[in-house]
């Protein structure tokens, strides 16, 4: 046990006891970027973080067979906060992220925890600190039965002070309590549709702070009586909701990203990591964007991007490249725009990290960025110009995931092979369903 570890894991007693805490939650996340979850008493801590709790895995989605079903979650002490929405009298209750191991004590490969960790040391064997800032998007419906809209607001709007606002606000003062730092709320460009931001750090923290950002929203709203979604495309005709993910490289304290001297301030480094997210970008979109109704959202028109593009200003492309500010080389980054919402953000930021990186080592050269709207030229201009897609469903894009050597390296034998057999399925049970599309569209003249 390092030293850090103990410390961490003395303050976590130590806290628990000045705050009257009875329950801790042990927290991880299955392959599908689940919440999961269970409890122990408080005269339980100090035995999980020094052992780790055992819990049957062979129920958790892509985790083990029925034979071979004992694992064990490590709680990582640096993980634990109160969870403000319960109890304070004496039932305090709190949590922690664990890492999930074999009996043995061997991390365990299906982990998506540890998958991210393992991509994180590939960058930090390059010198290199991953940090993200995603921008998650959410809609406020009246209850989870259907859409109907909370507001009519647009872009920015200052709405009436309301139960929506009531609800960003609270939603916000919750994530600070838990020890996460927000930059900003606001409405979004859809009716109903609403995005708070967390601010930028390491990866790893980041993808807890995803975790947690989701379970805090629909807690929120539940306890306003509506009901939050982070469904990519919940409505035909509006925006859907994205996880715009700003990224950027460090090597110590310094921007990798950063270049005085270049154009748009990128670096080397920079662009080829770029090059490296284009050009890998479809064999990674059924991790970032892993639902059937994903590719309801990516369509052309309604700000999703389609098309393999990158440009300084332009919304409508893949990769955007947010305006250099003087003296604030350490906010340099690039906003990889097609990721949503409902990804597990552990293996979406891993197949991020590896698509960029692999752009780095094998120097790969940046296309010309596009200033242009990428969805008026005509698919002669595109193809001349040498501008791909985005796969157009989620069999399209877990076909091509499927031989992608990088996302296997990526994800590891275990989660790669897990994940594609989980998609085939959903897409199986999804193509032999009749919709009320099709009842509408077939059923009067066939």
């Amino acid at each position: 046990m390092t030293a850090h570890r103990e410390e961490a894991k003395e303050n976590v007693l130590k806290t628990a006891k000045e705050h009257d805490v009875k329950f801790i939650r042990l927290w991880f996340t299955d392959i599908l970027g689940f919440l999961k979850s269970f409890s122990i008493m408080v005269e339980e801590l100090e035995t999980a973080l020094n052992q780790g709790m055992g819990f049957d895995g062979s129920s958790i989605e892509g985790f083990v067979r029925i034979d071979e079903s004992d694992m064990i979650a490590m709680p990582d002490p640096a993980t634990f906060r109160m969870l403000p929405w319960r109890p304070r009298d004496h039932n305090t209750v709190a949590r922690m992220f664990c890492d999930i191991l074999m009996p043995g004590g061997e991390p365990f490969e299906g982990d998506p925890r540890y998958v991210l960790k393992q991509n994180l040391k590939r960058a930090a064997d390059l010198g290199f600190t991953f940090n993200v800032g995603p921008e998650l998007e959410f809609f406020l419906f009246k209850d989870s039965s259907g859409t109907e809209m909370l507001d009519q607001g647009g872009y920015f709007d200052m709405i009436p002070l309301d139960a929506v606002t009531d609800i960003r606000r609270d939603a916000v003062l919750t994530l600070e309590e838990m020890g996460i730092a927000v930059e900003r709320s606001q409405h979004e460009a859809a009716p109903s549709q609403h995005e708070i931001d967390m601010r930028y750090t390491d990866a790893l923290t980041m993808a807890d702070n995803v975790m947690t950002y989701r379970l805090v929203v629909k807690q929120i709203a539940m306890q306003h009586g509506v009901y939050a979604t982070f469904m990519p495309k919940p409505v035909f005709g509006i925006n859907g909701s994205g996880m715009h993910v700003h990224q950027s490289l460090f090597i110590g304290d310094r921007n990798a990203f950063f270049d005085k001297d270049a154009e748009y301030h990128l670096s080397e480094t920079a662009r080829r990591y770029i090059a490296g997210l284009l050009k890998h970008a479809p064999e990674i979109t059924s991790v970032t964007n892993q639902w059937v109704n994903s590719y309801k959202r990516l369509v052309p028109g309604y700000e999703a991007p389609v098309y393999l593009s990158w440009a300084r200003r332009n919304r409508a492309d893949l990769i955007r490249i947010p305006e250099y500010q003087p003296g604030r080389e350490r906010a340099a980054r690039i906003e990889f725009r097609s990721p949503d919402p409902v990804c597990n953000p552990y293996l979406a930021f891993s197949v991020m990290l590896a698509a960029g990186l692999k752009g780095i080592e094998k120097g790969y050269d940046v296309p010309d960025p596009v200033s242009e709207n990428v969805y008026e030229m005509t698919e002669e201009e595109r193809a001349r110009r040498g501008i791909g897609t985005l796969p157009a469903s989620l069999l399209e894009a877990i076909l091509l995931t499927e031989k992608s050597e990088l996302v296997r390296e990526a994800l590891g034998d275990h989660v790669f092979e897990n994940f594609i057999k989980n998609k085939k399925i959903e897409w199986d049970k999804y193509r032999m369903q009749v919709t009320d599309y099709e009842l509408k569209r077939y059923l009067p003249i066939l």
